[in-house]
C-alpha cells in the first residue's frame, strides 16, 4: 500500500498530480475552463482544494475556471466527473476542456483495519473527441442514509466504521446501481431502436447473459476480495432475471426464491456465482486491480486508480471499442455505475502513464515504518506554528511537499527537485 508522511497532504497530493497531468500533456492552463476535485480528506472546513489548486493557474492568467470540491466518502470524484460532462454537455460550456482531482489519504487507527488504508490521487482531462469516452446518459445511481462510514470527529483523521454494515450497504448499492443502469440502458435503447444495428450498448453478437455487455470493469475497490465478491453479484442479479438461462444450469434451485436481504450476506450464493464469474473475472475485471491492490484504498481515486490500471493492461487493439463498467461507491451513501468506450488509440496514454515502472520504483520499507507515520499525522494534526519532521530526499522529483504551517494555519509548499 501507499501512504506518506507529514511532508505530504491533500493539498500537495493534488498539486502534484495536477503539475504533472499539465506537464505530461502540455496542457496550456488558458484551454481549462472547469476544475473540480472529489475528495473526502478535508483540511479546512470552508477552504476548497480546488483554491489551493488554482495556484497553477497564475501564471498563465486564467481565473476564469469553474468548480469546487465534491465531498461525499469516496464519491466525491465521480460527482465531480458528472458536473464535468454535464458542463461540457450544457449551454455553459465556452469550448475550453475540464480537469477532475480525486484523491485522499486512507487512514485507520491502530487495529485490524489499519492494513486497508492507503493514499493516492487522479487527474483527468475532460473534453470533446476522447479516446475514452462516457456513454451518454447511461448510469444508475443509488442515493440513501447509512451509517457506515463516517468522520464526525474533527480532531481525528480517523473514520468510525461499522464493517459489516458497510459491506452489506456497498453490495446492496451493487445491486441497485445494475438494476437502475440496465433500466436505463433498456430505456436508451428503445429510443434508438437499434441503431446501425447494434443499439445503445454496440454489442451485435449475442450476449450469453446481461452482464457480458460489459467487455471489462473497475470497482471502487477497499478490498480487492469485494471487488471479486461484487463482480460475482452482478452474475447472480443476471440469474435472478432469469434463471432458466442454460449457463446457470448448475445454480442450486432454492436460490431463485431466497429473500432478498438474506442473499446479500448468503455463503451459498456468493460461493456459487463467484465460481460461475471466475473465468470472466480473471478476463474482465483482474486486469483493473492493480493499482488498488499495490496501493491501497485511494478513496475517492480508487475507482479511477482500477481504470489507469485497466487501461495500462490491455493491449491498445484488442481494447478498440470495448466498453468498460464503472461502479464507484462512497458511504453514507452515494453509488452509480455508468460505462465508458474506448473510441481511440490509447496508446499515448499508456506510454505517460507508465503504471508498472511507476510502482516499481517506490521505496519498500516495513510495517513499522507506517505506524511510525501514522503516529506523526496524529501530532501534525491540527497543529499550526509547525514545521513537517518528514524526510525529503526519498520523494520523487516534481513531488510538492510541506514546509510549513504558520500561526494563521497558512500552508506553503516546495517542490522537490
Amino acid at each position: 500500500m501507499s501512504f506518506c508522511d507529514d511532508r505530504e497532504d491533500i493539498y500537495s497530493l493534488a498539486l502534484t498530480t495536477l503539475s504533472t497531468l499539465f506537464k505530461k500533456y502540455n496542457i496550456d492552463p488558458k484551454s481549462i475552463g472547469r476544475l473540480e476535485v472529489g475528495t473526502e480528506t478535508l483540511l479546512d472546513k470552508s477552504k476548497s482544494v480546488k483554491s489551493v489548486l488554482m495556484q497553477l493557474f497564475e501564471e498563465s492568467g486564467n481565473y476564469n475556471v469553474e468548480g469546487v470540491d465534491t465531498v461525499n466518502a469516496c464519491y466525491g470524484g465521480t460527482n465531480a466527473l458528472f458536473n464535468s460532462v454535464n458542463w461540457i454537455e450544457s449551454s455553459a460550456w465556452d469550448g475550453r476542456d475540464a480537469i477532475v482531482v480525486a484523491g485522499d489519504i486512507a487512514l485507520y487507527k491502530k487495529g485490524n483495519a489499519r492494513p486497508t488504508g492507503g493514499a493516492g490521487c487522479v487527474a483527468m482531462l475532460i473534453g470533446p473527441d476522447a479516446p475514452v469516452a462516457i456513454e451518454p446518459g447511461l448510469r444508475g445511481s443509488y442515493i440513501t442514509h447509512a451509517y457506515d462510514f463516517y468522520k464526525p470527529d474533527l480532531t481525528s483523521e480517523y473514520p468510525i466504521v461499522d464493517g459489516q454494515f458497510s459491506i452489506r450497504c456497498y453490495t446492496e448499492a451493487v445491486d441497485a446501481c445494475y438494476k437502475a443502469y440496465n433500466q436505463r440502458s433498456a430505456v436508451l435503447k428503445s429510443q434508438q431502436n437499434g441503431v446501425n444495428g447494434n443499439g445503445v450498448n454496440g454489442h451485435s453478437e449475442e450476449l450469453e447473459t446481461p452482464l457480458d455487455r460489459f467487455d471489462y470493469m473497475c470497482f471502487h475497490a477497499p478490498t480487492c476480495k469485494l471487488v471479486s465478491k461484487s463482480y460475482a453479484r452482478l452474475l447472480y442479479n443476471d440469474y435472478l432475471a432469469d434463471p432458466s438461462n442454460p449457463i446457470f444450469a448448475d445454480v442450486p434451485a432454492e436460490l431463485k426464491d431466497m429473500d432478498y436481504a438474506a442473499s446479500v450476506t448468503d455463503k451459498t450464493v456468493e460461493k456459487t456465482f463467484m465460481g460461475l464469474a471466475k473465468k470472466r473475472f480473471a478476463a474482465r475485471v483482474h486486469p483493473s486491480i492493480q493499482v488498488p491492490t499495490q496501493c491501497g484504498n485511494m478513496y475517492c481515486g480508487s475507482v479511477y486508480g482500477s481504470l489507469c490500471s485497466l487501461l495500462s493492461n490491455i493491449p491498445n487493439e484488442t481494447a478498440q471499442g470495448k466498453r468498460i463498467g464503472m461502479f464507484s461507491y462512497g458511504s453514507g451513501l452515494a453509488s452509480s455505475m455508468f460505462s465508458f468506450k474506448i473510441r481511440g488509440s490509447i496508446e499515448e496514454l499508456q506510454k505517460k502513464m507508465d503504471i508498472q515502472n511507476r510502482l516499481d520504483s517506490r521505496r519498500v520499507v516495513p510495517p513499522e515504518v507506517y505506524d511510525e507515520m501514522c503516529n506523526l499525522r496524529e501530532k501534525a494534526h491540527l497543529q499550526k506554528d509547525y514545521t513537517p519532521v518528514g524526510q525529503t530526499e526519498t520523494l520523487f522529483p516534481g513531488t510538492y511537499y510541506l514546509t510549513g504551517i504558520d500561526s494563521m494555519f497558512r500552508r506553503t509548499y516546495e517542490i522537490k527537485q
